[in-house]
């Protein structure tokens, strides 16, 4: 019965150590007051959309869930200032802070669009203290696409 016992403490103590978290975690409060542990993330990725009308930015565990993530419309910019470059380091600013939280530092960075917000977030990931590990493109590129419709006959 004593073996039987200590399996069960050892396996209800794992239990509970797989709840609270690992050492490094930290917890966090949420709105209504249940405790919630913060997972660090050592290692992520950056995906910039940056069209002619807006810049967004998103970090994401590398699963691809969301951590955090900013657009220049959320960040206060409105009309054509929000594609410009400054308005990108804006935004890799805002997600710097947001992401301190989780340990986030070395990226991988998934870039798609061709506005100006694109070399700005580049610069703004590198001079806020993020280690760019890789830097992909995936912008579409149209290769001459369907075949055009018949000539209208008149």
């Amino acid at each position: 019965m004593t073996e039987e016992n200590k399996k069960v403490e050892e396996a209800a103590a794992e239990v509970k150590a797989a709840v609270v978290g690992k050492k490094g975690d930290k917890t966090l409060r949420t709105a209504k007051g249940k405790k919630r542990v913060m997972r660090t993330i050592p290692q992520g990725r950056a995906y910039i959309h940056a069209s002619f009308n807006n810049t967004i930015v998103t970090l994401t565990d590398p699963n691809g869930n969301t951590v955090t993530w900013s657009s220049a419309g959320n960040c206060g910019f409105k009309g054509p200032k929000k594609a410009t470059p400054y308005a990108a380091s804006v935004i890799v600013k805002k997600i710097a802070e947001a992401s301190a939280a989780y340990g986030l530092k070395d990226l991988h960075v998934f870039v798609s669009g061709i506005g100006n917000g694109r070399d700005g977030a580049l610069r703004a990931l590198n001079g806020n203290g993020f280690n760019v590990l890789s830097i992909n493109d995936l912008t579409p590129v149209a290769h001459n696409g369907c075949r055009p419709r018949r000539a209208r006959r008149m």
